[in-house]
């Protein structure tokens, strides 16, 4: 087994270790550096609404850098579509020395090597630099397009994924502002329950994936609105206790529309809207559970939602005073709310106020 074979079945063992997208793309740089071996080697990828590269992965820089999408080196491989070395960049017309004027850096040789979907258009530019020994090849152009072709799939993957994942958040806001709108209530009202939901999650300790998947299922908390009838869901007056039943419904009914999906954003939005109404002390609803029988999702909007309602205007009442709600938190404490989520609460409640006052509201209470 010659060398550059081992080498790649050494990084194919790796890559198959690894779940994350961007740690894939780093080993597969890795691995393109020491097949042609460079000191460095730097995937650019391209943004064509903005007509710029940008580094993805970048062997030693400590942060991203951006370039011109028609200037450089890499882009010569983007416009032309094709491979190329330059034996001598400094007295080549396409080499942007900027990078190396900024870093210090010394540039001797450079190979770019275009990336590109199934298309056939370039998504990125690899670009290795700095040959070890002697000058880069066309050997060292297979290895690198053999590296592309296994980024390309990755990257187009990634990129799709966060459309979806784009898609996902865009619908869930407007589903969320449907039941909002239902209730008589402003969007705004979701975009300050998901950044309360935000500080609180953060701070009890939750991931930063998992604080933005509660985050940003958060709008669907009072999706089940959408199947309360508008008699009962805009009385103005003092509901009956048969009216109250069937608002509590809402709950049970977000839960029924999204229990079923397979997607982790919607899986969340439906603990969230079956939950966010049960108390810490067991009596809350739907099922009256207690303590952390109820979960942190449902907790956590429970505090989100409540303060939003209490220190907001609504169609049908004034904002309570901020000193009014923090006597109710400090009587709810440990009965309807978790108590770690209320210190939380507390220690962070210049943050809420400050939430509030950048979402705030298009209506005024009309006496």
């Amino acid at each position: 087994m010659d060398k550059a074979t081992k080498l790649i079945f050494e990084y194919i063992t790796k890559i198959e270790k690894e779940k994350n997208i961007d740690n894939v793309l780093q080993v597969l740089s890795e691995m393109a550096r020491d097949l042609v071996e460079s000191d460095r080697c730097t995937l650019w990828l391209y943004n064509e609404e903005k007509n710029i590269f940008w580094t993805k992965i970048a062997h030693g820089l400590q942060k991203d850098v951006e370039l011109p999408g028609d200037t450089g080196t890499i882009s010569l491989a983007r416009v032309e579509n094709k491979a190329f070395i330059i034996h001598d960049p400094y007295n080549n017309p396409h080499f942007n020395p900027d990078v190396d004027e900024a870093t210090g850096y010394k540039t001797k040789n450079i190979m770019v090597v275009p990336i590109r979907n199934i298309h056939n258009e370039v998504i990125g530019v690899y670009q290795a630099v700095n040959k070890l020994l002697g000058d880069f090849t066309v050997y060292d152009i297979k290895f690198l397009k053999l590296v592309s072709g296994y980024s390309s799939e990755i990257i187009e993957s990634a990129l799709l994924y966060k459309e979806i994942e784009e898609t996902q958040k865009e619908v869930i806001f407007r589903m969320g502002d449907i039941a909002e709108a239902k209730s008589k209530e402003t969007g705004n009202h979701i975009k300050r329950v998901a950044e309360y939901t935000r500080i609180l999650c953060k701070n009890y300790g939750l991931s930063i994936n998992e604080t933005e998947l509660v985050v940003m299922a958060s709008p669907m908390h009072d999706i089940g609105k959408i199947a309360i009838p508008d008699d009962i869901l805009h009385k103005p007056g003092k509901l009956t206790t048969d009216e109250f039943d069937v608002i509590k419904t809402h709950t049970t009914i977000g839960w029924e529309l999204l229990k079923f999906s397979k997607r982790k954003i919607l899986k969340t939005s439906s603990i969230i809207a079956y939950e966010h109404h049960e108390k810490w002390n067991g009596r809350g609803y739907p099922r009256g559970i207690a303590g952390t029988d109820i979960h942190i999702y449902g907790r956590v909007l429970a505090i989100a939602d409540v303060f939003d309602a209490l220190i907001s205007d609504r169609c049908y009442k004034k904002a309570w005073p901020i000193e009014k709600v923090i006597s109710l938190f400090k009587e709810e404490k440990g009965q309807h709310f978790d108590p770690d989520l209320v210190d939380i609460f507390f220690d962070r409640l210049d943050d809420f106020l400050e939430i509030k006052n950048k979402y705030l509201d298009e209506f005024t209470y009309a006496h």
